[in-house]
């Protein structure tokens, strides 16, 4: 199946580049490239891809706005975003997670992490840059003035395991191989931990573990 993706940068030259690349993969077509947030929110309603790429700094409308119109709390459909910034450390970047992106790179990632990425938010997963992970969760945690929400039921000592794998960037394969479980248990892990935590994605699990300590 091709993944259909839609880009956002205000440079043409990223534009361009992010675009020769991924379709480049065999499996990876970009469908449109926006200038600016509100042009790639019209497309990526009109076009209904299978990813969005998002950089956080447009003109007309910001990543983060365009990210939350598209997969905020209030969307019915979210779209999976994966959002694309220079800074490992980008203060925007914590308005992003809020706003329902599924994943974050820094635009020097290469061409194998971005397919990744990719790969891993239109398979429901996500994919966050190791060196991004640690820190900007930590930091954003940190950020926070209100007690984090408390799960409906206590967590089993395997869902504290997976959710601290996922609070350090570890896709599903990774999660089984390093826990010696299957696949299709990580989902039913991670699904148990969303439920219990009310959480959309497991970006906000990851967002969580920071915020309690986990991590």
């Amino acid at each position: 199946m091709t993944i259909r993706v839609l880009i956002a940068d205000d440079q043409d030259i990223v534009r361009t580049g992010l675009t020769m690349l991924l379709d480049a993969q065999p499996d990876i077509e970009v469908v449109g490239a926006a200038p600016d947030g509100r042009q790639a929110v019209n497309m990526a309603r009109r076009l209904r891809p299978d990813v969005c790429l998002f950089d956080i700094r447009m003109p007309l409308m910001d990543g983060i706005e365009a990210t939350r119109e598209l997969a905020g709390p209030h969307v019915p459909d979210p779209l999976p975003i994966v959002v694309i910034t220079t800074f490992d450390l980008d203060e925007y970047v914590h308005g992003a997670l809020k706003a329902g992106a599924r994943g974050f790179l820094l635009k020097d990632a290469g061409p194998a992490l971005l397919s990744q990425a990719i790969h891993a938010a239109a398979d429901g997963d996500a994919l966050i840059a190791p060196r991004v992970t640690g820190r900007l969760l930590a930091a954003f945690a940190r950020s926070q003035n209100h007690p984090a929400t408390q799960p409906i039921e206590p967590l089993t000592s395997r869902e504290e395991q997976v959710l601290r794998t996922v609070a350090h960037g570890r896709t599903n394969s990774e999660i089984a191989t390093d826990l010696r479980i299957s696949p299709s248990t990580v989902k039913t892990h991670l699904a148990s931990l969303m439920r219990k935590l009310g959480a959309r994605n497991r970006v906000e699990l990851a967002m969580w573990a920071h915020e309690t300590g986990r991590v």
